[in-house]
């Protein structure tokens, strides 16, 4: 039993909001590189394997033993164990209501397409309907985007005057096809926000480490 957590997770992946959160917090962990994103490769899943049978990061392994999935569920339960953090509104709190909606929608109404779009022939066996698949899930994707924008509220943040988890979350989802050109397109209150986040001089150093900007990666 290690008395501190495990998080399984990659470079560019869904774990890089657990990360990010984990940085603010304060709190150590130990970090297992396992990329799940190439199916030619399948080294990064096994290696995932013993904490999520669904190969996928992230995972979260507690000091209890318990493991977590589910980068949504992962993030709510950290600003939960860590309120001193101040990343969530708490129970009962203004913004609590806004806070678990958007959090769900965007692990169940968008970050749920990537599973499709990243490899289509999981629905689609035929390659020559792959395509359009894709295109359907990322015209989806933005769309969802867009009721989010012209539903929330946003502040400095999307809840208001407060970084939360829920910022690092939409930071990091937005950074995946249709990529931010995109994204700011349909989300531009929206896209204020994850600027700011990019921004955070408390992550300047965690960015370019764990989903670094090149040129062109917007636009992809």
């Amino acid at each position: 039993m290690s008395n501190r957590y495990i998080l399984y997770s990659d470079v560019g992946s869904g774990g890089v909001a657990v990360e990010a959160a984990l940085t603010l917090m304060g709190q150590a962990y130990e970090l297992v590189e396992a990329p799940t994103s190439e199916p030619e490769d399948p080294a990064g899943g096994d290696r995932v394997l013993a904490a999520n049978p669904m190969r996928q990061v992230p995972a979260l392994v507690l000091p209890s033993g318990e493991v977590l999935t589910e980068s949504a569920a992962i993030l709510i339960w950290l600003t939960e164990q860590h309120p001193e953090a101040g990343l969530a509104p708490a129970p009962g709190d203004r913004g609590r209501a806004a806070f678990l909606r958007w959090m769900a929608f965007v692990s169940a109404a968008i970050y749920s397409l990537y599973w499709v779009k990243d490899d289509p022939a999981r629905l689609v066996p035929d390659p020559a309907a792959q395509p359009a698949l894709v295109a359907r899930a990322l015209e989806r994707i933005s769309a969802c985007w867009g009721v989010m924008e012209a539903q929330a509220a946003p502040g400095r943040y999307i809840l208001g005057d407060r970084l939360t988890v829920l910022d690092l979350y939409v930071t990091m989802v937005s950074r995946f096809r249709p990529r931010r050109q995109r994204f700011y397109e349909v989300a531009p209150r929206l896209g204020e926000v994850v600027r700011r986040v990019d921004a955070d001089p408390r992550l300047a150093e965690f960015w370019p480490k764990r989903f670094p900007f090149f040129d062109g990666w917007d636009r992809l």
